[in-house]
């Protein structure tokens, strides 16, 4: 496989371009709304308004409502798109509150389903005086985790222009066993599918648990967005990847230094990309992303600001380049266009870290685009 991903980046851009084009116009034909669908979970995030301490020492918590797919679900419908949510939370007064944000941010809710048996998710955020942040779980079970199959709506999904998820839910069941049937769902109706696979090692019983997993549905995804350290950690038992550190913790460590090199490229192509994968990215943080495509690939730089929190940008930095795509799937055979929908992305990205976060931190179309004609190099 690892010879014939990097043979195909290096045919003829136009039959690629025309290969590419053809599935992705009969993929709109099949897709009735311009929607992203949301999978996975939906959480409150405890927030220190302290930087640089251990959570022991915090001496005071923000509450903010966050979960990847939900905070990615929030990110376009703040920036004027349609965004959709399926996933459990407890009948409790968090979950309550947690919904009523969705609602208020134009969210379709009517794929959130209540669990009696268990409460809702907590996170505990420790932030460095970088804004770079660890954290703490509570969910032993908690609601997100015991949503079964028979509660997905599945007309929801299939109607979906894109179908988003991460994880984070394949890592018990019955969750996983719900995750699993919702891909197939939109796998047969055609959906695009979108993968952040959002990497949180403390919730995975070991780190080869966490690679497997993650990997176990790779081959499904269309679009896969990995951090730098992301792809680090999931090369680093391929053949081709560059040599292993001492431990998985060096892996995560030194992928940011690691990856920059351009080199790097064909660690990242051989070892993750795969035949339907029309878009795979790598972010870089503050350095911005890579990009590839079968026909193209490149760097987008980001804006520069500085960060008081990074909860959540990864999460803007999805919402941003979906909210465009699924307007248009032409990006994908479209360099220069597509270029564009990243350097919005990155400046989502980017803005929400100037704030303690996720939803809360998350930017309109305006703020994005103002941000965008001031301070891009």
């Amino acid at each position: 496989m690892a010879a014939t991903a990097c043979d195909h980046l290096m045919q003829p851009v136009a039959a690629r371009a025309v290969a590419a084009g053809e599935d992705h116009e009969t993929k709109q034909q099949k897709s009735s709304t311009n929607q992203v669908v949301c999978f996975g979970e939906l959480l409150v995030d405890f927030v220190p308004t302290v930087c640089g301490l251990a959570l022991g020492d915090v001496p005071a918590f923000k509450t903010a409502p966050g979960g990847a797919p939900a905070n990615v679900a929030v990110g376009i419908c703040k920036l004027g798109g349609n965004a959709a949510f399926i996933g459990k939370i407890g009948d409790d007064e968090f979950g309550y509150a947690l919904v009523k944000v969705l609602k208020k941010h134009g969210v379709e809710t009517r794929g959130v389903r209540f669990e009696s048996q268990a409460r809702t998710a907590l996170a505990f955020v420790s932030l460095r005086s970088d804004g770079e942040r660890e954290f703490m779980f509570y969910r032993n079970p908690s609601a997100d985790m015991l949503m079964v199959p028979g509660e997905l709506d599945s007309e929801l999904i299939s109607s979906a222009g894109i179908f988003h998820y991460g994880s984070i839910s394949l890592i018990s069941e019955p969750c996983r066993s719900t995750h699993l049937a919702a891909l197939k769902i939109a796998k047969e109706a055609n959906v695009v599918l979108s993968y952040d696979p959002n990497l949180r090692l403390p919730l995975w019983s070991s780190a080869a648990a966490a690679r497997a997993g993650i990997m176990s549905i790779w081959q499904q995804a269309n679009i896969i967005k990995v951090s730098d350290e992301e792809v680090k950690f999931l090369t680093s038992s391929c053949s081709c990847s560059i040599p292993a550190a001492a431990s998985d913790t060096d892996h995560v460590q030194t992928a940011a230094a690691v990856l920059h090199d351009d080199d790097d490229d064909e660690t990242v192509l051989n070892c993750l990309w795969h035949p339907d994968l029309k878009l795979l990215l790598v972010t870089h943080g503050a350095d911005g992303c890579r990009y590839y495509t079968p026909s193209f690939k490149g760097k987008v730089a980001s804006l520069q600001v500085q960060a008081v929190d990074t909860t959540g940008a990864g999460d803007a930095f999805v919402a941003g380049l979906l909210s465009k795509l699924v307007q248009d799937f032409s990006l994908l055979q479209n360099e220069a266009r597509l270029r564009q929908a990243l350097q919005f992305a990155n400046a989502c990205g980017a803005i929400t870290t100037t704030e303690r976060g996720a939803i809360p931190a998350l930017p309109d179309t305006h703020t994005v685009l103002r941000s965008l004609s001031s301070k891009l190099p």
